[in-house]
């Protein structure tokens, strides 16, 4: 679908069975997503804050809200003791609820390795829905949080990350997307993708091959988290990561002066990334300005969509 990630759908009142779910007058439709992940971090309470704080942004990356969920974790119960399933539990529990999104179920299975993640049904104003077809030539690309969390993982499990990157990547993971959304809704933005496992340059190419595009990206105007050029300098890249550059490279024109390191860096594999807002060039610097003041840190404008160019060339990174 053009209209959502992978695994998102969005479902308007004809779509509903038995007929429309929403309110006699209504505008608001269904949208349901699904996601899972494994462990980033050694603490259970941060992992499922974690992973909540991840599923509940595809609502939120089409300008919704998140309503109600059904949680899953997968626990190897012969591994570790009950208390950290009522961790992870908690974790979740309170993610939602910062959320203002009901956890009304879910299941846990017996699995060898740990996984976490929520089924959630929000709502979406259908006049206001962040379609990736609806990207505009002339809008300015805004990012709302700081790339790095995949090669920055990457160095958690191979024991070499600082306890500042590690605060830096917990704080930046388990905080939602909602405050991100509201801006975006203020200022009109008319589409925006969340930032996750494709990476920034993957989902990006989302947007411009619905809305037949060129994105031009600065590299140095994308805001990274502190420490993780020198990681990936290092070669502390994941597979994911990699094969994220692969997908994009046909479709991408690189400047020589943006390197390797930074080219993984803009594919690099995100968890509970940040959203990529479009939003008109008169009202770029005033989005990123309430941006921060709602706490998002790390908010910038990266660059701006174009009619496609010539060469045939989805993104251009100088």
């Amino acid at each position: 679908m053009d209209d959502a990630a992978i695994g998102d759908v969005f479902l308007n009142d004809a779509h509903l069975p038995g007929g429309s779910r929403s309110a006699p007058g209504s505008n608001r439709s269904l949208v349901l997503t699904m996601d899972v992940i494994t462990p980033i971090v050694d603490d259970p309470r941060t992992f499922g804050a974690i992973a909540a704080a991840n599923a509940l942004s595809d609502v939120y990356a089409m300008g919704g809200r998140p309503e109600l969920a059904l949680s899953f974790v997968g626990f190897p119960s012969d591994k570790l003791p009950i208390e950290a399933l009522h961790e992870i539990l908690v974790g979740l529990r309170d993610t939602c609820a910062q959320a203002k999104c009901a956890i009304v179920g879910g299941h846990t299975i017996v699995d060898p390795e740990p996984k976490c993640g929520l089924s959630v049904t929000g709502s979406v104003d259908v006049r206001h829905i962040w379609s990736h077809k609806h990207a505009k030539a002339g809008s300015a690309l805004v990012l709302t949080k700081r790339i790095g969390t995949g090669i920055a993982s990457q160095a958690l499990r191979a024991g070499s990350a600082p306890d500042s990157l590690i605060a830096q990547i917990t704080a930046q993971m388990t905080r939602l997307n909602s405050a991100a959304c509201d801006v975006g809704l203020a200022v009109g933005a008319t589409s925006c993708t969340d930032v996750t496992g494709f990476g920034l340059l993957g989902h990006l190419r989302n947007i411009t091959g619905a809305a037949g595009l060129t994105a031009r990206i600065k590299a140095s105007l994308v805001p990274l988290i502190e420490g993780v050029f020198a990681f990936a300098d290092q070669g502390v890249i994941p597979g994911g990561t990699k094969r994220n550059l692969k997908y994009v490279t046909p479709v991408t024109t690189f400047s020589n002066s943006v390197g390797e390191s930074m080219r993984l860096l803009l594919a690099d594999a995100q968890t509970s990334g940040g959203l990529l807002l479009c939003v008109h060039n008169s009202v770029a610097e005033e989005t990123v300005r309430r941006l921060l003041d709602q706490g998002c840190e790390g908010s910038a404008i990266i660059g701006e969509l174009e009619p496609r160019a010539e060469s045939g060339a989805e993104i251009i990174v100088e």
